[in-house]
């Protein structure tokens, strides 16, 4: 078997950050290789050196067994390599022959004009050669994900890609369409092309990949047949040292209802609504999951059940009492704390360092504050306090915020929110940007407030997290709960159905939280 691709020896410095250092990587023709690391491991720097994206200090890009120089996207791609970012970068209201052939599109009468029939039968020539159930007449922006992915995957084939990069290929889709997305990797090897995809998940590298390479802190720490390995050792290869995969934890003892949202119907900054009638409660002492493919209300719900965003409609409780109108800081002395989806927007101050960082929400309230003072030798102790126990990188309390990695940033985020002692925790994408060790110890930490009476509510597009650590997972489609289930008693191909907005003959029409026997008193709605 042959090479298609060799990187040898690729460094590539950033500012202040070594992101590849000596990285060696070949990946055999016709086969599946997958970039396995947590994030920040240089995986992506890695990889937009061979698109030409970046170009690297040292090392050689071998392709073909010719060794390349490519100072932009455009030398890659005419050596035969292809990307496919995270984000997609379509026309929504271009058909798909028009997207896949932007460009690139055949002319006639001299060049005056784009040749549309030619254009669109190239298209569906490549459908049918590769498989795809594509209509090359569908716009952009009445199809699904997965069926922009493929879109996306087209475009690379059209200008002669043999060599496909995909990065996060499987971020937003559902499970179904992650399976159809596994599928075209094995149609498009078996027609001699060689796919790299960029992946922090590990069964999924187990289960696509031919070979499976792992990068730690920007450096090669194992390459090996995906046939001949297990997720605890590529796990351990990841972090550096034994992790344990498997969230366990004691059964749900659910007291009282906490948390209630009625009725809540939102709508953007467009005018447009992103959430429709949604109902549920949450308990004292359970894990409430909300899952679903990320764009789907999930975020504007959250705003609107933290005080972020006001509701079109409905209203929310907290302990029984009518918080819908109280704000973000009255809401954290209610005892409601809140891990949000965008650390850098909503949950740190960049320019800050970490005392101000940990102080955040709570610099009007005792112990922190007295008649408008701070005290900031008990904010100090408190941010020591918050890098000790979450292993804050660097453990330096005068440290900007900026300056830290994503990952920790997001651990003294989580320590922060958990410090406050809540009766109600909001965690949305509690583990983002997370290496496998915290995620352990951030899972630990969110049971152990759920067993201390807590209660938890859960958004999460990892469905392994959200299937794991929910006593009760409601699934989201185009801002609605589909179902509420008990995560034990639903399969993957069940919520990848509702994720994807159909719903299996055994969920009732509505699934709604099983309705709380406690009293609830106070604050009419």
């Amino acid at each position: 078997m042959t090479t298609a691709v060799h990187l040898d020896g690729i460094t590539k410095r950033f500012p202040g950050v070594v992101a590849n250092d000596d990285v060696d990587l070949a990946v055999e023709r016709g086969t599946v290789h997958a970039l396995l690391g947590e994030n920040g491991a240089g995986k992506t720097t890695l990889m937009n050196v061979l698109y030409g994206l970046y170009s690297a200090e040292e090392g050689r890009v071998v392709v073909d067994e010719v060794e390349r120089h490519f100072d932009t996207p455009r030398d890659a791609i005419d050596a035969g390599v292809g990307m496919i970012h995270q984000h997609f970068m379509l026309v929504d209201p271009m058909t798909v022959a028009e997207n896949v052939t932007l460009g690139s599109e055949p002319r006639k009468w001299f060049g005056l004009a784009v040749d549309r029939d030619r254009a669109r039968s190239g298209v569906d020539d490549l459908c049918d050669r590769y498989g795809f159930d594509v209509d090359p007449d569908d716009r952009i922006e009445d199809v699904s994900v997965g069926v922009q992915q493929r879109v996306e995957i087209l475009k690379a084939l059209y200008r002669g890609a043999d060599v496909l990069i995909l990065d996060e290929p499987t971020a937003v889709l559902t499970p179904q369409e992650v399976e159809g997305l596994f599928e075209v990797f094995e149609e498009l090897t078996d027609q001699g092309k060689t796919i790299i995809f960029i992946t922090h998940k590990l069964g999924e590298a187990m289960h696509a990949a031919d070979d499976i390479t792992v990068l730690r802190d920007g450096v090669n720490v194992g390459s090996v047949p995906a046939a001949e390995t297990t997720r605890e050792q590529l796990a351990e290869l990841m972090v550096g040292r034994e992790v344990l995969l498997e969230v366990e934890k004691s059964p749900a003892d659910p007291g009282p209802e906490v948390f209630a949202a009625d009725d809540i119907v939102v709508r953007d900054d467009r005018d447009v609504e992103v959430v429709s009638n949604v109902s549920f409660a949450v308990r004292q002492g359970e894990v409430l999951g909300i899952a679903g493919v990320d764009g789907n209300g999930q975020s504007q719900l959250v705003e609107t059940l933290t005080g972020l965003r006001q509701p079109t409609a409905g209203g929310v409780s907290l302990d029984g009492v009518d918080v819908t109108d109280h704000s973000r800081r009255r809401r954290i002395e209610d005892g409601m704390a809140y891990i949000p989806e965008d650390r850098h927007e909503q949950g740190l101050v960049m320019d800050f360092d970490l005392v101000e960082n940990g102080l955040l929400g709570s610099q009007h309230t005792p112990p922190y504050a007295n008649r408008g003072r701070v005290s900031w030798n008990r904010a100090q102790t408190h941010a020591e306090d918050i890098i000790e126990e979450y292993d804050v990188r660097p453990p330096n309390a005068e440290a900007r915020a900026g300056s830290l990695s994503g990952g920790n940033q997001q651990k003294f985020i989580v320590g922060r929110e958990f410090a406050r002692d809540p009766r109600f925790v909001v965690a949305m994408h509690p583990t983002r940007g997370v290496d496998i060790g915290s995620t352990e110890f951030i899972h630990e930490q969110l049971l152990g407030l759920r067993d201390a009476g807590a209660g938890v509510l859960l958004v999460s597009s990892q469905l392994d997290e959200v299937r794991g650590l929910s006593d009760r997972l409601a699934v989201m489609h185009d801002g609605e709960f589909m179902a509420v289930v008990d995560p034990t008693d639903v399969t993957e191909e069940e919520i990848g159905l509702l994720m994807a907005g159909e719903r299996p003959d055994r969920f009732p029409e509505e699934g709604e939280p099983e309705p709380s026997t406690a009293a609830t008193d106070g604050g009419e709605r």
